[in-house]
């Protein structure tokens, strides 16, 4: 039977390059299907991961009727025998009941990866209907590390540098440029405490002590 499975982690934890590996496999095999995605660093219409694989893809915008779209697909003749949904936390709460829709009602598995938690720790909206009503949700086995080598277990925005807490839940940015805005992946202690790496590495300049303890 079909499966609509979600493969969730942090920012830098190869979400994007399974969904490509995914999409590779299926079509080695002589598999068809459907590449979707909303927002990715790399522009519109387009999958891409930071070790520089990227495929073109089907934007997800809000008003996009998935279902609608796979069944026109289908009824002009082509061969749809798996989808691919990532960025999936940006997906509207009603595309995620439409890709649960394409599981039960056409028998076509779809395998969605993205980020379950914000930079304020609050769950996307899409993220939460997908955990709801997935098969299975699976964390990716690749952990990203915080700046102390811990494991990192949440996202956290920054604004030069400096973590902010407060703001829109969906900004486009990436965590390997030096961006106005950008993000950092952070072990819980130090997301709480709002210790970024730079952040670290300027206490350590100064000499002023870190707050590991306040």
């Amino acid at each position: 039977m079909a499966e609509l499975t979600y493969y969730c982690g942090t920012m830098d934890s190869g979400k994007s390059t399974l969904a490509l590996q995914t999409a590779h496999n299926h079509q080695s095999r002589g598999r068809t299907g459907l590449i979707f995605t909303n927002q990715d660093r790399a522009g519109v219409g387009v999958i891409s991961s930071r070790l520089g694989l990227q495929s073109a893809a089907i934007e997800v915008g809000p008003e996009l009727d998935i279902h609608r779209f796979v069944v026109d697909q289908l009824s002009i003749g082509s061969r749809v025998d798996y989808i691919i949904c990532d960025e999936a936390q940006f997906y509207e709460p009603d595309q995620i009941d439409q890709l649960a829709r394409i599981v039960d009602g056409l028998g076509i598995d779809v395998y969605a990866f993205g980020i379950l938690a914000d930079f304020r720790t609050k769950l996307f909206p899409g993220s939460a209907r997908l955990v709801e009503l997935a098969d299975r949700v699976n964390t990716l086995q690749v952990e990203a590390l915080c700046w102390c080598g811990q494991r990192a277990t949440h996202n956290a925005r920054t604004i030069n540098g400096i973590m902010v807490t407060e703001g829109e839940q969906v900004v486009v940015g990436d965590t390997n440029k030096a961006d106005e805005v950008a993000y950092e992946v952070l072990c819980r202690r130090h997301h709480m405490r709002q210790l970024t790496a730079r952040v670290s590495r300027a206490g350590h300049t100064s000499g002023d002590p870190l707050p590991f303890n306040s």
